[in-house]
């Protein structure tokens, strides 16, 4: 059965959870925020499916893409809100379009992030544009297969690890199935962006007053363009549906994502990633095309470019069948300025210490500055913690 001793070795994808015929392992929140299985020992009949299908165990193998592209979407509103070149919403789209189901992460009514699916174009858009924060697959691989085995297309969308945990939890491969994974810096906690968020509201309810969020744009292009996009919540108060902006943050400021940009908040298994540089056998890898300002100057207006990793001939076709503006560039220009793709990320040395005032109910304010703080009696305090923590 699958016993995790050391969080490092589970990346939280729900293969396990989802593939036990028993029904008996439940994802249970740790003090950090993130999901762990956990076995009732009671029911479990040791068919060891969950450690068959798990992707840390289960690796695949690194391998370098087939293609990899620039690309942009040419409709304009559709580029502008996406997080960079808008090529999720132009693949999806075909695939809605022949009938099938898109999975991807989207916010619930109380700003969580779960992954769920559509079977409209206009529910694509929920899907759109990066969500900084680990999503709950819930029954999202069940479902996946369920469609796949009526014959239907899907696409589904999600970290490498995510993808790792689905194709090893259908444990065969489909042609109706393309699978795309995001260029990944690693999954924030949720308890964190709760925290962030309820640090938010309370600022803006001091008189009792309700807040009822109405919508979240962690890369917002329309004041500072793509390069330097802002974080942007919006609001109604009482309920009387007149918008406000709580918040509009550059990206690089706020503190939430400086704690990401950190590599603060992230999930154990994150600084040695199972599924990095192809391992997660997807068709297709999607993210942000930093750098291409260098190499190709004609496709940066700042409104967003895509690099598309493509790694086999289903991902080819599609990519070949999309009315897109796309050149084709060298693997080693794009890894260059976006090093996520095959590299992990370092574990910092205050990291857990981090995570500490966190559990002590600090702010993530407080929090932050507590972990970076220069002072003396603060570097004292951190060094205190990690002698005594071991």
């Amino acid at each position: 059965m699958i016993q995790v001793t050391n969080k490092a070795d589970c990346c939280g994808c729900m293969a396990c959870a989802s593939a036990c015929p028993k029904q008996c392992i439940s994802m249970q929140e740790d003090d950090e925020g993130f999901m762990y299985p956990v076995v009732n020992h009671s029911l479990c009949i040791d068919c060891n499916l969950c450690q068959k299908v798990c992707p840390v165990i289960n690796q695949g193998r690194a391998e370098d893409p087939l293609t990899v592209y620039a690309a942009i979407n040419t409709n304009e509103q559709i580029r502008m809100s996406s997080s960079s070149g808008g090529i999720f919403t132009i693949i999806a789209e075909k695939i809605i379009a022949d009938g099938g189901a898109v999975f991807g992460a989207r916010f619930n009514d109380k700003w969580e992030v779960i992954h769920d699916y559509t079977e409209t174009a206009e529910g694509l858009s929920a899907f759109r544009s990066s969500k900084y924060v680990q999503s709950r697959i819930g029954d999202s691989f069940t479902r996946a297969e369920a469609f796949l085995k009526q014959g239907r297309k899907v696409m589904f969308t999600g970290t490498p690890c995510q993808i790792a945990g689905l194709k090893s939890f259908l444990r065969k491969e489909y042609q109706n199935l393309l699978t795309v994974d995001l260029i990944c810096h690693g999954v924030p906690s949720p308890k964190v962006w709760r925290t962030y968020l309820g640090n938010l509201l309370s600022g803006y309810e001091p008189n009792g007053k309700h807040i009822q969020i109405k919508s979240i744009n962690f890369r917002n292009k329309e004041s500072r363009g793509w390069k330097k996009s802002n974080l942007v919540i919006k609001a109604s108060e009482d309920n009387k549906g007149n918008p406000s902006t709580l918040l509009s943050e550059p990206f690089y400021k706020n503190v939430y994502m400086s704690a990401f940009l950190a590599n603060l908040s992230l999930r154990p298994s994150c600084y040695a990633c199972p599924a990095k540089a192809g391992k997660a056998g997807s068709d297709l890898t999607l993210g942000d095309f930093w750098g291409v300002q260098n190499i190709l100057p004609t496709f940066d207006d700042d409104k967003g470019c895509s690099v598309i990793l493509s790694h086999t001939g289903k991902g080819e076709e599609i990519i070949a069948s999309l009315h897109i503006d796309k050149q084709t560039v060298d693997y080693s220009d794009v890894v260059i300025n976006n090093p996520s793709i095959k590299d992990s990320v370092a574990i910092p040395a205050n990291r857990n210490f981090f995570f500490s005032e966190i559990q002590k109910d600090k702010t993530i304010s407080e929090a932050w500055d507590n972990t970076t703080s220069r002072s003396l009696a603060k570097r004292v305090q951190r060094l205190i913690y990690r002698q005594f923590s071991k």
